[in-house]
């Protein structure tokens, strides 16, 4: 089966429509054992293909694959604006996601440079890459970004939490998270992994025209390296994660001009880089505009 949507048509999953399925378990609980039907995160193979070349095979929830496929060519830099991405076909299968995506000739070309194959990484966009060059790439510089209250980043991860339907249903899967410097949140995506639930959230925000200098990233992860490249590629000026980042993420994020928040949590919050934009309760937040609410 194969279909040519549109950017924003958000893709079912293969035999499902919620990004889960459902299996038969034998569960025990308080000495007592039970048959019973569980709901799992659905993983399937998403590969995405260049002008006809083959260039990744990711693992991951087959929901907001349009998202994806254009936020993923954005935060690795395949292109630079979504209108030079289209996509041509989305196909599923017993086996997985095809995605046929058509670049202008000189990125196809930029993109020669940077081959390689990813296979069975749940969405690790550098497990693969054939070079050190490629991995630590430099993203370019972000902007001047919002100043935020520390209230409306608290704000920010009480919906977050809230706006997880899938990971509420099966446990498995991370979510990236947009919000306004308000703290209200305005896009959330899922996956089963976070570099790929980051993704689509970057996609989603450049379907919708969001400017990512006008609010806070929340991510249920840790911080690592390309969490903080994919966030500064597409221009978030703060990323804020519930657990711990690396050692090269905050070199990125402090090379980048990226305010990189760690253990975002009720009881607080670490700033590792660029703490002028996180303004302590009581400083007045110089507010940035809203963002048009897609969020589902």
């Amino acid at each position: 089966m194969s279909a040519k949507p549109s950017l924003s048509e958000p893709q079912p999953a293969p035999g499902d429509s919620d990004g889960a399925v459902r299996r038969r378990v034998r569960r025990l609980r308080d000495g007592e054992l039970r048959v019973a039907m569980d709901a799992v995160a659905a993983e399937v193979p998403v590969a995405l293909a260049y002008n006809d070349e083959p260039f990744a095979v990711m693992l991951g929830t087959p929901q907001d694959i349009a998202d994806f496929a254009l936020g993923f060519s954005l935060s690795e830099g395949i292109v630079g604006a979504p209108g030079e991405l289209a996509i041509e076909d989305i196909a599923t299968s017993l086996e997985g996601i095809s995605v046929s995506l058509r670049i202008p000739p000189a990125r196809a070309a930029a993109l020669q440079s940077r081959r390689r194959n990813l296979q069975g990484r749940s969405g690790c966009g550098v497990c693969g890459t054939e070079s050190i060059e490629a991995v630590l790439r430099p993203p370019p510089r972000v902007g001047d970004g919002p100043r935020i209250a520390a209230s409306a980043l608290q704000r920010a991860l009480r919906e977050l939490r809230r706006s997880q339907p899938l990971n509420a249903l099966t446990g498995a899967t991370h979510a990236a998270g947009w919000a306004d410097a308000d703290g209200a949140l305005r896009f959330v995506r899922e996956d089963v992994g976070r570099h790929n639930a980051l993704d689509k959230l970057i996609g989603a925000m450049a379907l919708a025209g969001a400017d990512p200098q006008r609010g806070v990233c929340v991510v249920t992860s840790r911080a690592s390296y390309e969490m903080a490249m994919k966030a500064a590629q597409a221009g978030i000026a703060v990323l804020a994660a519930i657990s711990a980042p690396t050692a090269l993420a905050i070199a990125l994020a402090e090379t980048s001009g990226l305010t990189l928040i760690g253990f975002a949590r009720d009881d607080g919050h670490a700033v590792y880089t660029h703490p002028q934009r996180l303004l302590e309760d009581g400083d007045d937040a110089v507010a940035a505009p809203r963002a048009t609410d897609t969020n589902r």
